[in-house]
C-alpha cells in the first residue's frame, strides 16, 4: 500500500512537470541557439587568423548537433576556392553519406560570397546563418539565388565577426 501510494505521487509528480515544459518550451534557455554556434564558428575564424587565412569560420549543424567544422583555407591549398563553407559542405556531406544538406544549417562569420551560396543552393542547405556582412561580394547585393527553401539570418554576433576580420586586415596592412 505505501509502495502504490508513493509510486502514485512520484506519477502526478512527474506530469506536472512534463505539462510544465510541454506548455513552456518557448520561454525556456535554449543553450543551442544561433548565438551559442555562431560562436562556434568565431572559434574557427579564429583558427584561419592564427594560419594567416582571412578569418572566415563556419559549422554545419544537424539537429543542434554539430557535423562539420573548417575555416578558409585558400592560402594553405593555393585555391581560390577553398573558402570555409566549401570546406564546410563537403565535411557535412562527408559525415551524413549524402549530398543534400536539406535539414542543416550552415554558421558562417562572413556572409558567403556569389560561390559559396551558389554551392549551397546545390546543396540545399535549409539555412544559413552569418555574422559579418560582405557589402561588395555578398550574395545578397549580387542577388545570388538561394535554393528556394533555405531561410538566411543576418548579424548574429556581426560585431564580433567584423572585428576580427578589421583586425586582420590592419596587421596585413602593417606588414607591408
Amino acid at each position: 500500500m505505501f509502495v502504490k501510494r508513493t509510486v502514485n505521487k512520484y506519477k502526478f509528480i512527474a506530469n506536472i512537470l512534463l505539462n510544465f515544459v510541454i506548455n513552456n518550451q518557448s520561454h525556456m534557455i535554449q543553450p543551442f541557439d544561433d548565438i551559442y554556434f555562431m560562436k562556434k564558428a568565431l572559434q574557427e575564424a579564429e583558427t584561419a587568423f592564427d594560419k594567416g587565412e582571412v578569418p572566415v569560420g563556419a559549422v554545419v549543424v544537424f539537429k543542434d548537433q554539430i557535423i562539420a567544422r573548417a575555416h578558409n583555407l585558400t592560402e594553405t591549398l593555393n585555391d581560390v576556392t577553398a573558402h570555409a563553407e566549401m570546406q564546410a559542405f563537403t565535411a557535412a556531406a562527408d559525415f551524413l553519406g549524402g549530398k543534400y544538406l536539406k535539414n542543416c544549417v550552415l554558421y558562417v562569420t562572413l556572409e558567403p560570397c556569389q560561390m559559396c551560396a551558389g554551392a549551397s543552393y546545390w546543396t540545399q542547405i535549409g539555412k544559413i546563418v552569418y555574422g559579418a556582412s560582405e557589402p561588395e561580394r555578398d550574395f545578397v547585393n549580387l542577388k545570388t539565388t538561394l535554393h528556394p527553401k533555405t531561410k538566411y539570418v543576418a548579424g548574429i554576433l556581426e560585431n564580433e565577426c567584423s572585428q576580427l576580420l578589421k583586425r586582420f586586415f590592419a596587421e596585413k596592412r602593417n606588414l607591408n
